[in-house]
C-alpha cells in the first residue's frame, strides 16, 4: 500500500511552474525498487524522452502519472497541487488520494501505449468519440466533430467508417493517437508507441507525434528508444538506470556526447 504520508513528513510544495513534478518517488513490487526516490520536474508545454535500459523505470512514471500504480513513497504534483495525495482532516493532512479524488484529475493526462488497444466492434470515428460522449460528457455533436478534426491531423479523415480489424498497424496507432487527443489531455504520455509496429510502418506514426510536438503546447513524456524522434522533438532526454536519473540534457548534448560511460553503452546498443 502507498505510504500515509502525514503533514510533517510532506515534501514542500513545488514551484507553480512545474507542469509535473515527482518528489522523493519510490515505487516497489516486494523487494524490487523500480524508482527510487526520484525527483524529476517537467515544465509546461515542455517535451521530455525517457531513455534507458528495460526495467529501468521510465515505463513506473508514466503508469503513475496515468494512476495505473500508486506511489510506495514520495509525491506527485500537477500544477503545483497533490496528485498522488489528497488533504484530509484538520490541518489539511496529506494521504493517498482516493479513486474519487483520482478521477477529474486523470482526465488531464492521456497516454497512448505500445498496443492499440481499441473497440473492434466499433469504427475509427466511434472508437475517438466514446470516451469524450462518456467520460468528458461532451454533447455528440461536438464530440463528432472533435474527433474528425482529430482524424484529419492524423490522416485518417477518410477511415472514419472503418472498423480497426481493417487498418494497418500504424493507422491503428495513428487512430490510438487521435482517441488519446480527443480526452483534450494536458499531458501526454508515450509508451514505446512504434515497438508493436513493423518497420516500415513506424516512419509514418513518428511524423504525426512530431506534427503534435511542434504544433501545440502540450505537454509530452515519451519512453522510446527511436533516439532520431527522440533528437527531433525533445526539449530534455533524460537517460535512466536501476530507477534513477543517471543524465540529461538537451537532445544533441545527451546523444551525441553523453557523459557517462554507461549512456555511451546504452546508445551503443541501438545505434
Amino acid at each position: 500500500m502507498p505510504t500515509d504520508t502525514t503533514t510533517a513528513g510532506n515534501p514542500p510544495p513545488p514551484p507553480p511552474a512545474d507542469k509535473v513534478r515527482f518528489t522523493r518517488v519510490t515505487k516497489r513490487y516486494g523487494e524490487h525498487t523500480v524508482l527510487d526516490g526520484l525527483d524529476l520536474a517537467v515544465a509546461p508545454g515542455e517535451k521530455v524522452t525517457l531513455i534507458g535500459p528495460s526495467g529501468s523505470g521510465k515505463t513506473t512514471i508514466l503508469r503513475l502519472l496515468m494512476t495505473l500504480e500508486r506511489v510506495t513513497d514520495g509525491m506527485i504534483h500537477v500544477d503545483g497541487q497533490p496528485y498522488s495525495h489528497m488533504p484530509t482532516g484538520p490541518g489539511g493532512r496529506l494521504v493517498p488520494a482516493s479513486e474519487r479524488h483520482l478521477a477529474p484529475r486523470r482526465r488531464r493526462v492521456g497516454m497512448v501505449f505500445q498496443h492499440f488497444n481499441l473497440f473492434p466492434h466499433m469504427s475509427v470515428l466511434a472508437n475517438v468519440v466514446e470516451a469524450p460522449l462518456h467520460v468528458l460528457g461532451l454533447p455528440r455533436d461536438e464530440a463528432v466533430r472533435r474527433a474528425r478534426e482529430l482524424l484529419g491531423l492524423v490522416g485518417l479523415a477518410a477511415k472514419e467508417d472503418t472498423h480497426p480489424t481493417r487498418l494497418s498497424g500504424g493507422q491503428q496507432q495513428r487512430v490510438a493517437i487521435a482517441r488519446a487527443l480527443a480526452m483534450r489531455p494536458e499531458i501526454l504520455l508515450l509508451d514505446e508507441v512504434t515497438s508493436a509496429l513493423d518497420p516500415e510502418l513506424v516512419a509514418e506514426v513518428l511524423d504525426v507525434l512530431r506534427d503534435i510536438a511542434r504544433d501545440t503546447d502540450i505537454t509530452l513524456l515519451c519512453v522510446t528508444h527511436e533516439m532520431g524522434f527522440a533528437r527531433d522533438i525533445s526539449d530534455r532526454v533524460l537517460m535512466f538506470d536501476h530507477g534513477r536519473v543517471l543524465e540529461s540534457g538537451p537532445p544533441d548534448q545527451l546523444l551525441d556526447a553523453p557523459a557517462h560511460e554507461r549512456t555511451r553503452a546504452f546508445l551503443g546498443t541501438i545505434a
